[in-house]
């Protein structure tokens, strides 16, 4: 699920908290950079849940609305379209999700209100109200609608936002993200997936990732006085204290997983970095941070700070 942008800018954030604050140990911040992850992952386990909890809000309403006292001919006889979508259905009854709720003790249990107002909202969109009087009824269409009111309207409700709020300092800025995760496995569901439809995983490939970002964090902060030091004297009539904070920790981790990750070209960090410092900082930080590590990295490939391995790993 995570790949190793996503994992810099977790190791990002956690650096930035860990400055911020005092007294707090290496230990105990790698092990709320660890907790982060996690929670991200609960994140994307809540958003894989949220349409099978509304479609029973809907079968509620349903149910409710039959044992009026003077019932309607449409309370008698509702459109079940969005209470039988197929799409909805599978996510019901997937193992790996209800297996994924269970360990991570993830459920809208306690949130009807909430739920109710997400229901009322979908339904007073277009693409709700075409989905619910077209003719076409069949797989596709059911797949497309979920989709379409998940990326268009539910993860841009103010309400789930302020939860999400609520649950974690971080997952504001996760959202995007894990929406993005969330999209990719609907849109993996086929008419012929069943019951084991595989869901992503936290980690591509966690003997790989899981020391990555334990080595990257702490070298980072190991290294730290040694590549202030490279910084300063290669920032040019900047002052450390003047520049950014964020840039500064982007320029120690870039430096850090240039020295510490042979396999990595050094193009391909110095280009993250930049990457990152465009969403994580000033308008002005991507050129800056490029400047100072093109020069910092020079110097430390001429004194041999910097090892590749390979074949095209330098430039």
């Amino acid at each position: 699920m995570l790949n190793r942008r996503h994992l810099r800018i977790k190791i990002l954030q956690i650096l930035y908290a860990f400055g911020q604050s005092s007294g707090q140990t290496l230990a105990n911040a790698e092990k709320e950079l660890m907790h982060n992850i996690r929670k991200m992952y609960e994140m994307y386990i809540y958003l894989m849940l949220i349409m099978t909890e509304i479609r029973e809000v809907a079968e509620r309403k349903i149910e409710d609305n039959k044992k009026k006292r003077l019932p309607t001919e449409e309370d008698l006889n509702p459109n079940m379209r969005f209470a039988e979508n197929k799409l909805i259905a599978q996510l019901a009854e997937n193992k790996a999700l209800a297996a994924l709720s269970e360990k991570h003790k993830v459920s809208w249990m306690g949130k009807g209100e909430l739920l109710r107002g997400f229901f009322k909202k979908l339904t007073e969109t277009e693409e709700y109200r075409a989905y619910m009087s077209a003719d076409e009824n069949n797989y596709e269409a059911d797949k497309e609608v979920v989709v379409r009111l998940f990326k268009r309207h539910l993860i841009n409700f103010p309400d789930l936002h302020e939860f999400f709020e609520e649950g974690s300092i971080y997952w504001t800025d996760d959202l995007d993200l894990v929406a993005s995760m969330t999209l990719k496995t609907l849109k993996s569901f086929t008419e012929n997936s069943d019951e084991h439809h595989e869901l992503l995983p936290l980690w591509k490939d966690p003997e790989d990732e899981m020391p990555f970002v334990k080595s990257l964090f702490r070298k980072t902060i190991t290294y730290g006085e040694e590549h202030e030091a490279l910084i300063k004297k290669h920032a040019e009539n900047w002052e450390l204290d003047r520049i950014a904070v964020m840039d500064v920790i982007l320029m120690k981790m870039a430096l850090t997983e240039a020295r510490e990750f042979p396999q990595i070209p050094v193009k391909v960090t110095l280009n993250e970095y930049i990457e990152i410092a465009k969403y994580y900082s000033t308008p002005k930080s991507s050129n800056f941070i490029n400047g100072v590590l093109d020069k910092v990295f020079a110097e430390m490939q001429e004194t041999g700070t910097i090892k590749k391995l390979g074949r095209g790993l330098i430039s």
